[in-house]
């Protein structure tokens, strides 16, 4: 996909005044990850609470929508100032139709252009292999695991129970924790 001018403000702990940004983004092959201002966004599929991409260093949920033609990029309710590229601010008056920025709604700013695609490339493979490690636990029986295993999984399944956004998701952590728990339990007893 070719480069292409985006609105994206960060939506983690913030509701809608966050840091927001108009630059040029690119994207990864598949175009489920945009790369921007040294940090890789990946999208949520609709699952985020507030945003629909997430950095995949820090899990900070941004909104990552193109930009308007009549410059209300913010939320209706929103405030604060949009920090435009200084790559793209003649491309950006002309999609909104004007001569020059409202220096009362928008700073120039320069954003960092360093290539993170590489250091992606190992976020991801290093997360997937975490987890093909930590599904291969929960999906074996207790009885066969090691002490070392239990414990792992264990420790998994409590920070996954935390984590998870729904209840029935949250009981299904909860219910292996607990079969992983008796089964330590009952190797000490013994």
């Amino acid at each position: 996909m070719k480069p292409q001018i985006k609105y994206i403000e960060l939506k983690s702990g913030y509701s809608d005044n966050g840091p927001a940004w108009i630059g040029l983004v690119t994207f990864s092959k598949t175009g489920r990850t945009i790369y921007f201002n040294g940090k890789a966004l990946k999208n949520l599929k609709a699952q985020g609470i507030s945003g629909n991409y997430y950095d995949m260093e820090t899990g900070d949920e941004y909104w990552i929508s193109g930009v308007k033609k009549n410059g209300f990029d913010r939320h209706t309710f929103g405030s604060g100032k949009i920090a435009v590229d200084s790559r793209i601010v003649n491309e950006y008056l002309t999609i909104i139709n004007r001569s020059e920025l409202d220096s009362s709604k928008y700073t120039i700013t320069d954003v960092i252009t360093n290539d993170v695609k590489k250091q992606t490339y190992l976020i991801e493979n290093e997360l997937e292999e975490e987890e093909i490690f930590k599904n291969e636990i929960l999906l074996k029986n207790p009885i066969e695991l090691s002490n070392s295993e239990l414990e792992a999984g264990i420790n998994h399944l409590i920070e996954s129970e935390v984590n998870a956004r729904y209840n029935k998701g949250r009981r299904s952590y909860k219910e292996i924790r607990i079969l992983f728990e008796k089964e330590l339990t009952k190797r000490a007893e013994e």
